[in-house]
């Protein structure tokens, strides 16, 4: 009898588990800023200056998760690779099934290929690669900058001419 109710609990303690369907993401995007502090169109580069950057993560269900970010520097100048630049949580609420994650540097991003890395419920979900340039003028491209100085168009003045000395 004991084996039989054992098996019982067993059979619907694996029913239960069967029924729950893990969360999973149905579409990551990065976006920068729309002006008025809210995510706008999904995007694959950034310059520098896009502050903050935007993750957008929309779930299959809207039922209560955890999702979390990994922002990462792939292949940045003077950081070492897979450096976990923000790392950020967030659990939904019953009826949430859109997350949207903000980074955001000191002071501008430093130029490079990046990833943002997506879990949900501790789970690797999605991973999205993108990169950062030097935004125009920045000091960040100032490898192929000119300077804006040109001398003064029309005849070139004339040497003041030496006197021989004998």
């Amino acid at each position: 009898m004991k084996t039989l109710i054992f098996g019982l609990i067993l059979l619907a303690a694996n029913i239960a588990a069967f029924g729950q369907s893990a969360a999973a993401v149905d579409e990551v995007y990065l976006a920068r800023d729309d002006g008025s502090g809210k995510a706008g169109e999904a995007v694959s580069t950034f310059f520098t200056t896009d502050i903050p950057i935007y993750c957008v993560v929309q779930l299959d269900t809207a039922e209560p998760v955890t999702v979390k970010m990994n922002f990462v520097a792939v292949a940045v100048p003077g950081v070492k690779p897979e450096t976990k630049v923000v790392t950020t949580s967030y659990t939904t609420k019953q009826g949430q099934s859109r997350v949207n994650f903000t980074g955001k540097p000191y002071d501008k991003w430093n130029a490079g290929k990046y990833k943002v890395e997506v879990f949900v419920e501790g789970k690797f979900a999605k991973d999205v690669v993108f990169e950062i340039r030097p935004s125009s003028g920045s000091p960040d491209g100032a490898a192929s900058f000119q300077s804006g100085t040109r001398p003064p168009a029309g005849p070139r003045p004339k040497t003041a001419v030496r006197p021989k000395r004998n």
